[in-house]
């Protein structure tokens, strides 16, 4: 499920931002081209609600590397707002899920983004 919601943010920054960000959901030794995104799922949990029912919730962080270092915040502050709605709803698996919880900071001049995709599940 975890995959699928990757790709599903994958194609939601494609939609919003073009061919022009490089998205990356596996770490990059050489060769970062800026500006780009990671997509990490970090802290994902899966509690029992009732009987077969299982009740997942999926915190994402993603980071942004901004392609001006001189204006890199204003460039940060830019793309987060762009990034709460094109991220409010994605289509896993075909069925539309919310982000929730979403929030930012930019810490040494790259943008961290969380959101949840949290679900029940059978």
């Amino acid at each position: 499920m975890i995959n699928s919601i990757i790709t599903a943010i994958s194609q939601a920054l494609n939609t919003e931002f073009g061919d022009d960000y490089a998205i990356y959901a596996e770490d990059v030794a050489q060769g970062l081209q800026e500006p780009c995104f990671f997509i990490a799922c970090i802290n994902p949990t899966s509690r029992l609600f009732l009987n077969r029912r299982y009740f997942r919730s999926n915190q994402f962080c993603l980071q942004y590397f901004p392609a001006d270092i001189n204006r890199a915040r204003e460039e940060c502050n830019a793309v987060a707002e762009r990034l709460y709605w094109c991220l409010e709803w994605i289509s896993v698996a075909g069925d539309l899920t919310r982000g929730t919880q979403m929030r930012y900071e930019v810490i040494d001049n790259v943008l961290h983004f969380f959101v949840n995709y949290d679900m029940f599940v059978y």
